[in-house]
Order: structure tokens, then sequence, then C-alpha cells
């Protein structure tokens, strides 16, 4: 499965030009990397054996470039993610771990839903973990130009594990970006928040499962993650709500929500005086949900809205939470509806962080201002109606 990168913080200072640099010789570059490596400190004994084998993958880059699951609709998404068995597998692994997760639970705050959720979806609870050479990926992403001050600090990371013995150049495989072990974690969260969870001296993520969800936990709770606080919750929208007052970027306390005309679908309302935000990922004929501080949490392990979304869903299913309410959203646009949409609302001035007919953030709210504009339902779900109009 595609992934998005965890939240990123630089594990050394680099001169802004190294930070940045990228393209042209990939053997060059690698000599670059080891350069800047040692006169940052490392061993020329340690770097050399470090950067020997690394080849650049462009099986990577495929991956980089190929994330077409990301431009499915929430339903399908989820849909295709979620299913009974995978349901299943979560619910007698969260029983199996329970003791895993009460530790967690008591020393980061996480409920053990979410863990589960990113667990599954990650690699279906570590049957899946991937087989790219990590190094390679890294140093691939770092030369590559497409986002290089992501990827080139996890490279140095890497070293810095390496040099611990926690990871073979040669040998390390994990995903596509980088990411090692069950819960998939690039080396600088690895750094900042490997545990040991099963007390034999080491973190080891690809195969000890306490050792991952341990450390999967203290990284949420180093993400901001606020213990005993619920992340989403269906609910149920008036019929002639103002749909411009939703989104990730409006947010009131939930009490004022239900004074509008929101209502919990099921049961109570999970936290009155926390502030939330109404999200419609199909717009206001699908299903609709109450998104609370902790669900922004869930962007700092991946940046897709659709994906995020569905974790954050799972994680209230795997707690027993009831089957969601799919409505009868109206059909969205596929991905060249989605590209010509976006150049049409870039042409009008909006960033929506390039066409790539996947409907992120900025796209989200230039279709909300522009369904506003035109007097359409503004609930930031792009439709041929709204395409039509522009």
């Amino acid at each position: 499965m595609n992934k998005s990168l965890f939240a990123l913080s630089a594990a050394l200072i680099l001169p802004a030009a190294a930070a940045t640099a990228c393209g042209g010789s990939f053997q060059g570059f690698v000599s670059e990397l080891r350069a800047e490596a040692v006169a940052n400190g490392a061993s020329a004994t340690i770097a050399d054996r470090f950067f020997a084998s690394v080849q650049k993958d462009d099986a990577v880059l495929r991956a980089d470039r190929s994330q077409g699951i990301f431009t499915r609709p929430f339903l399908d998404f989820s849909g295709r993610l979620i299913s009974n068995n995978r349901l299943q597998n979560g619910q007698l692994n969260g029983r199996k771990w329970d003791a895993v997760f009460d530790r967690i639970e008591r020393e980061y705050g996480v409920s053990r839903g979410v863990l589960l959720a990113f667990w599954a979806f990650e690699t279906d609870f570590g049957a899946v973990q991937g087989d790219f050479n990590t190094v390679n990926a890294l140093v691939t992403l770092a030369h590559d130009c497409r986002r290089p001050e992501l990827f080139r600090p996890q490279v140095f990371a890497a070293l810095e594990l390496f040099e611990r013995g926690d990871l073979d150049p040669a040998r390390t495989t994990g995903a596509w970006a980088g990411e090692i072990g069950m819960v998939q974690m690039l080396p600088e969260d690895i750094i900042e928040n490997g545990v040991d969870g099963d007390g034999d001296g080491q973190v080891t993520l690809k195969t000890s499962p306490a050792d991952a969800l341990l450390s999967g936990g203290k990284m949420l709770s180093s993400l901001g993650w606020r213990a005993g606080e619920p992340w989403l919750q269906e609910v149920t929208m008036p019929q002639n709500f103002d749909w411009s007052k939703t989104g990730l970027d409006r947010k009131r306390t939930a009490r004022e929500w239900v004074q509008l005309g929101v209502a919990p679908r099921n049961g109570r309302l999970e936290a009155k005086n926390l502030p939330a935000a109404i999200i419609l990922p199909q717009g206001h004929r699908g299903p609709a949900f109450m998104a609370y501080p902790n669900f922004d949490v869930f962007f700092e392990w991946n940046q897709s809205f659709v994906y995020v979304t569905t974790a954050a869903y799972f994680a209230t299913r795997l707690e027993g939470g009831p089957p969601m309410n799919p409505g009868n959203p109206t059909p969205g646009l596929g991905r060249d509806g989605m590209k010509s949409l976006q150049q049409k609302l870039q042409s009008r001035g909006y960033d929506v962080g390039g066409i790539d007919g996947i409907l992120g953030a900025n796209t989200r709210a230039a279709v909300q201002a522009e369904q506003q504009r035109l007097g359409l339902p503004a609930d930031a779900w792009p439709t041929q109606e709204l395409l039509n109009a522009l």
C-alpha cells in the first residue's frame, strides 16, 4: 500500500544549500552525502561502509509517482481497506496484545483502536512490511528533486541507526518511502521514539509487536495526541444546513454544533466542550463526522485526507463502534475530471497544490469557495455540476 510520510524533524542542522541539493550524477550525489556525513562527525570508515552498496532504485520513483489509490472517494477507499476479515483480525490482535495496549494507554494515552488501525493499514498486522532496500529508497528520494528536503535528513538518521547496529544498509528492507517495521516508521522517528517494549535490549520494529506498537504510541504522543479524548464521531446533519460552515478549518465546540442542529448518529455526544469540525468526505449527501483535536494528529502520520478519515473511522470500529451510514452521495469526478477542475481553479488564482487529480486540502478549500460563490451547496465535494459551472 502506498504511504505518505510521518512528521519530520531534522536530525542534523545542515546548511541551507546542502538541505536542498538534489539531482545530477547519482554517484556524485552519494559522494557528497558521504562527505557531508564525515564533516558532521561520522567516522570515515563507517560512512564508507554505509554508502558502499547504495544504488538508485527506479522502482521507488515509480511508486512515488503512482499514488492513484488516493484519488478514490472515501466510501470506495474505506471499503477497500476495511474488510470483515481485517476487522476480526484487529479485534483478535487487540486481545492477543492486550497487556501491550494497556501499557500504551497508561504511558502515552493513545487508544488501542488507533494503533490497531495503523498496524492494519500499514502492514496488515506485520505480514506485509515491504521489500524495498531502505537505504537505497531514502537516497533515491533524497536525490530526486520532488521532495529532497524531506528525505535527506532521513539518510543521515539511517546512518546513525547503522552506527548503533540497528540497520544493515545491504539487508534492511521496508516500504518504498523508507519506513521500517510493523507500523512503518522512518529512521528519525525510530531514533526519537523507538521503545524496547519486550525488554530484550533492542528496538526491533520488524519482528516485535511490543516494540513496534509502543514506539508508535510514543510517536503519536510526541505529535500531540491528547489522552482520554475522542477523535471522530459520526453525526447526522440538518437538511437545510449552511454547508459552508463545514471543513477542518471551521471549528466550534461540539455543544455549539448541537445548537446548530448537528446530532450524534449513535449514543451521546462524546465531548461537548472540545473544539470540533464537521467533515463531509463525500459531500452533504454522504456520511458526516465530527472531528475532534486528536483527528488532526492523524495528519502527522499520513497527509492524505481520505486515508486519515478511513483510519480514524476504522479505529472507532475496532473499539466497537457501529458501521457508518454511507448516505447517497452525489457522484464525484474521476481523476481526469479532477485534473480539469484543478486546472480551472488554478486559472482562477487558487493554489490547489498541483494538478494531480487528488482531492487534497487545498483543492477542497478552493472547491468550497467556488461552490459558495456560485450558490451551490458549499460542501467541498467536487461534482460535474461544479465543473460545468466553471
